[in-house]
Formats: structure tokens, C-alpha cells, sequence
């Protein structure tokens, strides 16, 4: 199969796409553009849904996505951390040319010290600004991470009607806010704000003391219910509903009902916040509870799809951040969470970046097809602008609509994946065909070798094989200096000394 070819550039490939064999079919037919919803999990594992492998967790409404739609099972997160996989999820750019490669935190974790992460520029474009064009109603509810009401990355300034979530991720730590936030005002909800950090002592702490980081609402169900209405009042459609939820990303908290379906199926003992966040005293129960709580909110959504008769004229897509993550009380070891993969979130091997991706479509995506096309979420701004029949002019992504609809003579492949980290040391990492290269520790040891790894007969990368590769070292450097561009922010950058610039 032909491959698109890359030039060297100094900015981002331009790549054009025009109205795709969908569209011009749709049109004929006169059908609507279909309804998007976009749902995204925070921290959540490749191995942590049924229909991924899980054993100990319940997922069943996702599981049911599958079985109605197509399971990726090599699709990838763009940035093995927070701000900048959603940047690139909605810009269509990877970590050599992004706006945003890290979580550059802002102000504190208190109410009047909310300062956000590094906003996304106004000058960039994003998918709800995309979807705009063609006449869509678009929202975010949950999760944004990319600046706060008063800074041009605000949501309401990067192409969507409505919002309704967390803008910071260090208020996002904590399941029962003091507020969230609706169209750049603050929304107050009946719980004081808490310091989710606090730590327990394990010789003296009561039932009270952990019942301190309980409250009355739980964020994720102001999400849904705000979802909800959004869907409601655009059912006439077309709509992009992005649904970044915040589970389960620490701290662990989630209703005692669902944590009570899991009491005493697992041997868990307290957490008591010892690598911070929320203690909790059933940590294991309280982490498979999220996820079910995530799933039933997915169970929400479709019914209310169904209800509104918008099934057919409707895609839904669910995918992860990033890989499971390692502190707060998390046992990622227990549950099988990234499914044998090495790493877990902060690391770009494929623990880290690889993720659960579920598309649904009745009538237009088979129905319990499973795909191995290589594919990555900075795809998506391609994807939906084939999808809705656009142009879309600089992307490092390919459209995987042909793959979700059947054409696999139609799909092209990426010629390389690339990731380029610059926290937790700086990291480098390109998937080229089955071959995986990774870089760590750079800002330390700039000179540090590229760890070779054959995906297709070592998933799991336990086997260095650089030794005899070198001709890919040479390709993999090639690449990083092509596709590198110097971010702007001093705290990303690394690789200087590394691609030999002075």
C-alpha cells in the first residue's frame, strides 16, 4: 500500500484532505452530517475494560460499544500526560510541533490561587472550531486542562458553545469540588473546598477522617447531567460533544454505593495519602468503582441517544489519555491495567501510550470488528474533517475514516508515530512500521542511545535490538531532527544538546 511521503520542513506538514466517498455518498442521499461524541477517560489503562482483557473490573456499557462497533487494538495517545494529549487530541499536532508538550502548572490546588495550566493560544485551531465551520453546535463537558476563564485558552475561546467542567487540573485531583466552572462562570456547588492532599496517620485515623474527602456531588454526574442537556437541546443536530471525564485519574473517590459492589472481592488495605491524594480505605474497591462508574455514565449516554431516536446519525469514539498512573493508591500491578505493556503513564514506552479506542456507528461501522491499523489521536482532526466533508490544512495526522468504515484499500498509514516528552527526564520516542525507538533520561545524558524494539514479535518491549539495528538509529535521528520545532517555553526544552544544536 502506497505511503504519504514526508519532506523535511521546519513547520508542519500541510496535508489536504477534500470530501471523502461518505460524504459524497451522504450527500447524494441527502442524510445529515452525523451527530460526534467524543468520550475520554483520564488515566485509564489499556487492559482496564472487559473487552480489553480487564478480569476484576466491570465495564459492561463499554463492552456493549464494542460489540456494536470496532476495538483499535495498536491506537495511541498522542502524550503520555494530561494537558498536552488533549492539545494534540484537539489540534491535530504531535510533540514536535504542539503549543502545549507538557502540564506546565500554574498557581495552587486553593480556590483563590487557580491559575491553570499553559493556555492553549488563540492562534491554534482546534476540531470544535472545525466542526463549527460545517454548522455543528459543539461542548466540552469535564476536564479541559488547557487555561483558565480569563486566558485565551479558555474553552470558549477555542471553538466551543458551551462548557461545563474542571479548567484546572490541579482542581480536578478532587471528585467533589467546592465549584466548576460553566461558560466562564464560576459554578458553586454545596461542599467546601478540601485539601485532597492531606495525609492521614495510620495509628490514629477514624472512619470520620476519611469520610472528610467525601461530599454531596460528585463532579462526574454534574458532567453527565450537563452532557445530557447539551444533547437535548442540539438533538436536531448536527453536535460535537467532547466528554473529557476526569475517572480514574487519582484521587480515589468515587459514590459509597459503587464502591460497595466491590467490597471484599479484593485484600486491600487503607490508603492513608502516603504518595498523595485523597486517602481512602478501600483503595482497590474504590478504583474498580470509578470505572464502573465511568462505564455506567457511557450506559447514560447511549440510552439517551436511543431515546432521541438519534442512533443511526450519531458516531460515539471512547479512548484514554494516557496509560494507568502509579501513586495516589493506584495498584495498576493488581488490576492488569495497561494489559503487560511496558510503563505506565509519564513514559512513552507502550504502557504509557497505548490505549483502548472504541468507535461506534450502527449501520455505517461493523458491528464487533476489531482493527491493528496503526493510528494515533492527533489523527482525529483529519478523521472529522473527512468525515464532515472539509480541508483541513496543517496536521500531523491521517484520517482513519476509511478504516472505520470498511475501505481498507482507501487507508493510508502513517509512514512514523512521534513522541517527544520533555518531562520525567525528556523522552523521545517514533514507532516506524513494527519498529519502536525510545530515548530517556535526555536532559541528563543527551547522548543516551536509542532503545530498539520489534513490536510485532516483542509488544511488550523486553528485548533491546539496537545493537543490531543501527541503520534504524540513523532513521529515528533523522526523523527527530526533522520534525522537531522549538516549542517557546524554556521548561520544554531538551533536545538541543541531543539533535546537536548550539
Amino acid at each position: 500500500m502506497k505511503r504519504p511521503t514526508f519532506k523535511p520542513l521546519a513547520l508542519i506538514v500541510p496535508v489536504v484532505f477534500f470530501f471523502s466517498t461518505f460524504n459524497i455518498f451522504a450527500q447524494k442521499r441527502g442524510e445529515k452530517l452525523p451527530n460526534i461524541i467524543y468520550i475520554y477517560a483520564d488515566d485509564l489503562g489499556y487492559g482496564e475494560l472487559g473487552s480489553y482483557g480487564q478480569q476484576k473490573i466491570k465495564t459492561p456499557n463499554l463492552d456493549r460499544l464494542a460489540r456494536e462497533g470496532m476495538r483499535f487494538t495498536q491506537h495511541y495517545t498522542s502524550m503520555p500526560v494530561c494537558a498536552p494529549a488533549r492539545a494534540m487530541l484537539l489540534t491535530g499536532k504531535h510533540g514536535g510541533h504542539s503549543a502545549i508538550r507538557g502540564n506546565l502548572e500554574l498557581g495552587t490546588f486553593k480556590d483563590d490561587e487557580e491559575r491553570g495550566q499553559q493556555p492553549l493560544p488563540a492562534a491554534e485551531f482546534t476540531i470544535a472550531e472545525l466542526l463549527k465551520q460545517k454548522g455543528y453546535a459543539t461542548a466540552l463537558t469535564g476536564k479541559w486542562g488547557l487555561g483558565v476563564s480569563s486566558t485565551e485558552g479558555t474553552p470558549s475561546k477555542q471553538g466551543f458553545d458551551y462548557y461545563y467542567g474542571y479548567l484546572d487540573q490541579k482542581q480536578a485531583h478532587n471528585y467533589y469540588p467546592s465549584h466548576l466552572w460553566e461558560n466562564d462562570k464560576w459554578d458553586t456547588l454545596p461542599q467546601p473546598w478540601l485539601d485532597v492532599h492531606r495525609k492521614l496517620d495510620p495509628a490514629t485515623a477514624t472512619d470520620s477522617d476519611f469520610d472528610y474527602f467525601k461530599g454531596k456531588v460528585y463532579a462526574p454526574a454534574k458532567m453527565t447531567e450537563k452532557a445530557l442537556g447539551f444533547i437535548e437541546r442540539s438533538k436536531n443536530g448536527p453536535f460535537f460533544l467532547y466528554m473529557p471525564y476526569t475517572i480514574p485519574h487519582v484521587s480515589l473517590q468515587a459514590p459509597d454505593e459503587y464502591v460497595k459492589q466491590y467490597i471484599g472481592q479484593f485484600d486491600e488495605k487503607p490508603y492513608y495519602g502516603e504518595k498523595n491524594y485523597a486517602s481512602t480505605k478501600y483503595p482497590l474497591s474504590t478504583y474498580a468503582a470509578m470505572i464502573t462508574y465511568l462505564d455506567d455514565q457511557v450506559g447514560i449516554i447511549l440510552a439517551k441517544i436511543k431515546e432521541l431516536g438519534l442512533d443511526e446519525n450519531t458516531i460515539i469514539m471512547f479512548s484514554s489519555d494516557n496509560g494507568a498512573t502509579f501513586n495516589g493508591g493506584v495498584n495498576a500491578q493488581f488490576f492488569n491495567s495497561v494489559g503487560g505493556l511496558r510503563g505506565q503513564k509519564m513514559d512513552v514506552y507502550e504502557g504509557g501510550i497505548r490505549e483502548p479506542f472504541i468507535a461506534r456507528w450502527p449501520g455505517k461501522i461493523k458491528a464487533g470488528s476489531v482493527s491493528d491499523h496503526v493510528s494515533v489521536q492527533y489523527d482525529l482532526m483529519a478523521t472529522l474533517a473527512e468525515l464532515t466533508g472539509q480541508k483541513v490544512g496543517k496536521t500531523d495526522g491521517i484520517s482513519f475514516l476509511p478504516e472505520l468504515l470498511g475501505q481498507k484499500n482507501k487507508q493510508q498509514k502513517h509512514e512514523f508515530l512521534y513522541w517527544e516528552y520533555p518531562e520525567k527526564g525528556g523522552q523521545l520516542a517514533i514507532r516506524l512500521g513494527d519498529w519502536k525507538g525510545v530515548k530517556t533520561d535526555l536532559r541528563k545524558n543527551p547522548n543516551n542511545p536509542w532503545q530498539i524494539f520489534n513490536l510485532k514479535t516483542d509488544r511488550n518491549e523486553t528485548t533491546d535490538v539496537a545493537a543490531q539495528h543501527p541503520e534504524l538509529a540513523k532513521q529515528f535521528d533523522q526523523i527527530v531532527r526533522r520534525e522537531h520545532v522549538d516549542s517557546g517555553v524554556e521548561a520544554w526544552r531538551f533536545l538541543d544538546a541531543v539533535i546537536g544544536k548550539k
